[in-house]
Parts: C-alpha cells; sequence; structure tokens
C-alpha cells in the first residue's frame, strides 16, 4: 500500500486543500493528513475544530484517509505511520522556495523520506487560510472557497 502524509495547519482547510488532497488520493492508496500548529501564528480554532472541520470536509474519503493532530516532528510521525513521503501543496514560486527548504533539511535528517510537491489548481493559486480567515471577520462571503462547514463554523467565530 502506498502511503503519504500530508501535513498543514488547516486553520481552515480551503479548497486549495481539499484540491491537493483529492489529487493526492489519485497516487496514494492512503493518505495521513496531520493538523499541526505553527508556532509563529495563533490559531483561530482549537486543534479539535480543525482536525473536526477536515473529517467532514474529507467525509467522502473516510476509507483512504486518516486525519489527526501531531504536536511533535514531522518526521517521527511519517516514520510512525511506516510511510516515506510527505506532499506538499503549492501556489506559487515563494511557497516552492520556502516548501524547498524544508524538503532539503527533512532529506538530511531523514534520508529515505521523499517530499513531493503538488501544485493547487489555478482556480484556488490565489487562495490561503489567511485571506479566508480575514474576509470572514469582516463579514465577507467565503462562499466557494471553504467547504459549507468551514464557512458556518467561520460565521460563527466571527459574528458580532
Amino acid at each position: 500500500m502506498k502511503t503519504a502524509v500530508y501535513p498543514g495547519t488547516f486553520d481552515p482547510v480551503t479548497y486549495g486543500h481539499t484540491d491537493i488532497i483529492e489529487r493526492a488520493l489519485k497516487i496514494f492508496d492512503k493518505l495521513y493528513i496531520v493538523v499541526a500548529d505553527n508556532p509563529q501564528k495563533a490559531a483561530t480554532f482549537t486543534k479539535n475544530e480543525r482536525v473536526a472541520m477536515l473529517k467532514d470536509s474529507l467525509k467522502k474519503h473516510n476509507s483512504s484517509i486518516e486525519v489527526e493532530y501531531y504536536d511533535g516532528l514531522l518526521l517521527d510521525y511519517v516514520k510512525s505511520k511506516k510511510s516515506s513521503v510527505i506532499v506538499r501543496g503549492l501556489r506559487a514560486i515563494s511557497d516552492f522556495e520556502f516548501e524547498f527548504s524544508r524538503a532539503l533539511l527533512s532529506r538530511e535528517l531523514e534520508k529515505y523520506i521523499e517530499t513531493i510537491f503538488l501544485m493547487t489548481k489555478d482556480d484556488y493559486a490565489f487562495l490561503s487560510s489567511s485571506i479566508v480567515k480575514e474576509i470572514a471577520m469582516f463579514h465577507g462571503s467565503v462562499r466557494g472557497f471553504v467547504p459549507e462547514v468551514v464557512e458556518r463554523k467561520l460565521k460563527e467565530k466571527f459574528r458580532k
């Protein structure tokens, strides 16, 4: 069975994320989706909320995915799942520069773990969780950018 790990903060999950997940599932039999924290950013949603939104958004893929929170070193998680592939999504050149340096460091630490990059659809190239949260914060519509469950949670979070 071919497996891979797709890490992210998913704060919140967007259609850009789900696009990468669905395309990765065309390559891998099982995808472990790891919700993590970014130490440089305060999360808007709790780890449990992020995991729940991902699970709800990806229900149709339940047999092919596992979504969970992990707060350790990503490479340790990959090893614990007996995988050797990390999937990273790219939107722009700036994403590539950041992810490329991470991939090189990962390979230095664990030679057998590979990182593959998937470009998101053009429709989502501009999309980020930060932009979605900013729109929602000012009560703009995020329809078409995030799954329905996320849209509802954002409205609840930023209700006046």
